[in-house]
């Protein structure tokens, strides 16, 4: 089904209110069928490989190490490494699904034909994954419809990992800060991140170290992946959302803002430029469609007060989960 750009009209036995929010247009569409058990299966597959993957990156937080060699020698010494490696891959999937699968059932309410979610499993050795993606095979039937499904998965996925967050940081210690000499791997923390770790474990960056369990380093890689869904770029989730609250015009210049001073926070971490293959892959998206956002098949649609609400949540969950520089060097 193509995107069309058109103006709706109400049918002409529609009461004289169609136009407040709870009239939904897009409920004259048909639905259409839901995954195979194909896709379903590959789903599945894709899920375990993850979960391995995930979990050897998870084996870096909990020993340091990277090397298959050194891990193997060091789980037969202490075989507890495992558990702590599986906190972080279990943490980390569920909040990658949970993301996924916000996005896949507002898309099912909405009767849209929407894979499930694939994960993406790469031997990298801080994640383990590329995150996951469900592949959305219909026009968006109308604004409310784009900003629901755009919103879903941030807010699911932000939702399961506070308590991954919390949890993670309240089992991590905090240390008298470590002379800059000391090698070590360093990420930056995000607002929220921090401020869970001032209540729960008395955390003070100025002076202190915080030494964190690989639990709490999934909730970290939950928030990097929400806050940058989160930017209002594009088809991204935040370039959804973007769109059904301000129009055409007004995203298309977000997004070109967005992704500027994306591009030019990346060299704030120099020689490590955290975003930059990111921001050059989403300009190449971005150039290929013509710096357009698809509209949606009912484009002038009011959203209603208490959607209005919830994308400033996700303006506040977007500045409090963003790290400027992951990792510093």
């Amino acid at each position: 089904m193509a995107s069309t750009h058109h103006r709706w009209e109400p049918p002409s036995d529609a009461p004289p209110d169609a136009w407040v929010p709870a009239y939904a247009p897009e409920r004259l569409i048909p639905p259409e069928p839901g995954p195979s058990p194909w896709q379903w299966a590959l789903s599945l597959i894709l899920l375990c490989l993850t979960f391995v993957t995930a979990t050897v990156a998870g084996m870096f937080y909990a020993t340091g190490y990277y090397g298959a060699f050194d891990v193997l020698r060091l789980m037969l010494r202490r075989p507890q490494v495992l558990l702590s490696a599986l906190s972080f891959s279990f943490s980390l999937l569920v909040i990658l699904a949970a993301h996924e699968m916000g996005h896949f059932l507002a898309c099912r309410h909405y009767g849209m034909r929407a894979t499930p979610p694939y994960f993406l499993p790469v031997p990298l050795p801080l994640t383990g994954t590329l995150g996951a993606f469900i592949k959305i095979k219909s026009a968006f039937r109308s604004r409310r419809a784009l900003f629901d499904i755009g919103i879903a998965g941030p807010l699911a996925g932000f939702i399961f990992a506070l308590p991954v967050l919390w949890t993670g940081i309240g089992i991590s210690k905090v240390v008298p800060k470590l002379p800059a000499h000391v090698p070590s791997l360093s990420f930056g923390e995000p607002l929220l991140f921090r401020l869970v770790a001032a209540v729960t474990l008395g955390y003070a960056p100025g002076r202190q170290d915080l030494m964190a369990h690989p639990m709490a380093m999934a909730g970290w890689v939950g928030l990097l992946a929400t806050s940058l869904n989160l930017l209002p770029i594009w088809q991204l989730d935040g370039g959804h959302i973007a769109y059904a609250m301000c129009g055409a015009k007004w995203q298309k210049r977000l997004s070109i803002t967005a992704l500027v001073a994306l591009i030019l926070v990346s060299f704030l971490g120099w020689p490590t430029p955290s975003y930059l293959l990111f921001g050059v892959m989403l300009l190449l998206i971005g150039w290929r469609a013509g710096f357009h956002h698809p509209a949606p098949l009912v484009d002038d649609q009011p959203l209603g007060a208490w959607r209005v609400i919830l994308g400033c949540v996700a303006f506040a969950i977007l500045v409090l989960s963003f790290t400027p520089v992951p990792i510093v060097a």
